[in-house]
């Protein structure tokens, strides 16, 4: 006998998170990462990008998606990859998904953000551009994301700030090495008439590798609170932080974990995610080239379990509970602990001894793993001694080019090196 999980009738009153938990007709926040291709291999990427997937959606098939999109009156999407910009078809669909009333963000290492491409954007209403930087010195950015890439990302800025751009953002993902720099990012992003956007370091993807070694110390998890208490509605998180919130003052956002109730990824290859840290079968709803992302997102039986009531465990006995909602649930499964324990980095400790207590080898691998398998251009020199997944020899074609696969590929090669 199959049970079928009916969506629960929603509270008549009371908080906007507590509607949230309950999940809407459409995501809020939707992440769509059109290719695993990228020109970097930055050592913290949440995707193990690198190498496009072969089975990626067509260029049809992700104008027939932003068509739903529409129909759904999503009326935007955080664009992603790998490097988006990589796609050959990057810039129609950017133009489709404006022409059909659906508004891009796309995150992008800057590297093919030229001066004519930055007027172009500029000119284009709804669209907004997303800068990756992790470090305010080159020295630091770059042992994470590449060499050369702070260079790229700051000539990128100069191109969109000369072009007339105002507001587009500087995403920067909190590590140890850059808590010190807060107050310089923020200066970064006056200096070109941006906005600042922090983000938690997630130990998914190769990020997983790295976490232990690049997250922030307890006494930088203070500082970082503390910055963002300061600075207030200045500057964006995502929600990123709401564990921070056990601290004292919530800090502005939603602070609630909205996998699969106000937020959800669609991958290259068109499956559908709970949560874009938690690229893993285990959060894998569906696939839309299967059932549509209408139906994805509104029967999938993870969805609807995710939106039932939570039990929070035993941090439903903690003070804190009321601010940090128990954390990031991607963060507790890919460092092996229980979604209803305590967030790896509760700032009260609760996580430090069941993290302790995870036996090596036992934690979650990601399903699946698109670095690249030969040297890289812009390789990372990481400040600390890291590991990588590099090897010698690639073992497909695409492996040599991500862009393998599509029309004048070749004639391409070079540019897409330089990303």
């Amino acid at each position: 006998m199959t049970t079928t999980i009916q969506p629960l009738e929603r509270p008549k009153v009371g908080r906007l998170v507590d509607e949230f938990e309950y999940g809407l007709d459409a995501p809020i926040c939707l992440t769509w990462e059109l290719t695993y291709a990228c020109n970097l291999a930055c050592v913290h990427c949440l995707s193990s990008s690198g190498r496009r997937d072969p089975r990626e959606l067509t260029t049809a098939e992700a104008k027939a998606l932003i068509d739903e999109f529409e129909r759904m009156q999503i009326f935007y999407v955080n664009i992603g990859g790998g490097e988006p910009t990589i796609r050959p078809d990057f810039w129609e669909l950017l133009d489709y998904a404006v022409e059909h009333h659906v508004g891009v963000k796309f995150s992008t290492n800057g590297f093919r953000i030229t001066k004519e491409r930055a007027e172009r954007l500029a000119a284009t209403d709804y669209v907004d551009v997303q800068i990756s930087l992790d470090g305010a010195t080159a020295e630091v950015n770059d042992a994470v994301r590449g060499a050369g890439t702070y260079d790229a990302a700051m000539r990128a800025m100069t191109h969109l700030q000369a072009a007339g751009m105002q507001d587009f953002k500087i995403s920067v993902v909190c590590t140890r090495h850059n808590i010190d720099q807060l107050d310089d990012f923020k200066a970064i992003a006056d200096r070109f008439g941006a906005q600042l956007r922090l983000t938690r370091l997630r130990p998914s993807g190769r990020g997983a590798d790295v976490w232990g070694e690049l997250r922030p110390l307890p006494e930088q998890q203070r500082q970082l609170y503390d910055w963002l208490v300061a600075h207030g509605e200045g500057v964006l998180t995502g929600d990123s932080f709401f564990h921070l919130s056990a601290f004292g003052e919530a800090l502005p956002g939603l602070n609630l974990c909205g996998a699969g109730r106000v937020v959800c990824l669609v991958d290259p290859v068109g499956d559908v995610y709970a949560c874009p840290f938690a690229i893993h079968d285990t959060f894998l709803a569906g696939n839309i080239r299967d059932l549509g992302f209408d139906r994805v997102w509104k029967e999938s039986p993870l969805f609807l379990e995710l939106r039932s009531p939570q039990t929070g465990g035993a941090c439903t006995k903690c003070s804190a509970y009321d601010s940090c909602r128990g954390g990031c649930m991607a963060a507790k499964f890919f460092t092996g602990l229980p979604l209803d324990g305590p967030d790896p980095e509760c700032v009260k400790g609760n996580g430090d001894i069941p993290l302790a207590g995870v036996a090596a080898g036992t934690r979650p691998s990601p399903s699946q793993d698109h670095s690249h398998t030969g040297p890289v251009h812009n390789q990372p020199i990481p400040l600390t001694l890291m590991p990588t997944r590099l090897t010698s020899r690639p073992d497909r074609s695409c492996d040599e080019d991500p862009l393998v696969g599509f029309a004048g590929a070749g004639a391409g090669r070079e540019t897409a090196d330089r990303g």
